[in-house]
């Protein structure tokens, strides 16, 4: 099923996926069963190519105006000492923190090291604590990636790794696309073929809302290269669970 194009300019009494009948809301299922599958369109993040007009202070002034109308509408009432700052600190972390990984300006610029030492076996960085947003719900999705490559002449510095991934998780994002994303670009930055990359995942879309299931993890996995071979995927995934406490 294919996506449908989100749009901003529609009436604020009547969501873009609604329809109103005998003045009864009707919420378009295609939607939901399109966040439901969690059905992702690219491996870039979809981005307009005017997303970046707007100052980060402009994005925030709009941001906070919008999120003051679905307050309201929610029947809030923002006059409240608990309320009345939230439509500002939202917009603020959603230009500046959580969400920060949509601008390029915020990319990470490696640091990378000669192989002096002509170190040829895997490089692991594991369990690197990320947190990010699903794009169908915008609710967090948080967990650990583990990061492998084999040098082919540089390295790089591993707090680097963590920027990576934290760079790609601050968007909107799907599991699968985040951990093409960390791939390709491992690969570009060390100009590598053989990196290994594996996500495990809470999604609060799954267990706060829907089928409310708190159990389940979702796994994602990139391998090129070497990792294709059985024998170091085996060896990366032994790194990974070796209890190194």
């Amino acid at each position: 099923m294919k996506p449908k194009k989100i749009t901003l300019n529609t009436p604020h009494d009547e969501p873009a996926n609604s329809t109103k009948k005998n003045d009864t809301l009707t919420i378009n299922q295609d939607n939901e069963e399109t966040g439901d599958a969690h059905i992702g369109s690219s491996v870039e993040t979809p981005i307009r190519l005017d997303a970046f007009e707007l100052s980060d202070e402009e994005k925030i002034i709009r941001i906070e105006g919008y999120f003051r109308s679905i307050m309201e509408v929610l029947g809030l009432d923002l006059t409240d000492d608990s309320l009345t700052g939230t439509p500002q600190r939202v917009a603020t972390m959603f230009v500046k923190e959580i969400f920060s990984g949509l601008n390029p300006a915020n990319k990470p610029r490696p640091t990378l090291f000669e192989n002096k030492y002509n170190y040829n076996e895997m490089v692991v960085e594991k369990s690197i604590t990320f947190f990010s947003n699903c794009e169908h719900h915008f609710v967090p999705i948080y967990g650990k990636a583990h990061v492998a490559y084999f040098s082919t002449g540089t390295i790089i510095g591993l707090s680097k790794i963590n920027r990576i991934v934290q760079y790609y998780a601050k968007r909107p994002q799907v599991q699968e696309r985040l951990t093409i994303q960390i791939g390709k670009e491992i690969q570009s930055v060390l100009n590598t073929p053989d990196v290994g990359i594996i996500i495990d995942a809470t999604h609060l879309c799954v267990s706060s809302r829907g089928v409310n299931d708190t159990n389940s993890q979702t796994g994602t996995a990139y391998f090129s290269g070497k990792f294709k071979d059985e024998r170091i995927k085996t060896e990366f995934l032994n790194y990974i669970n070796a209890n190194t406490k």
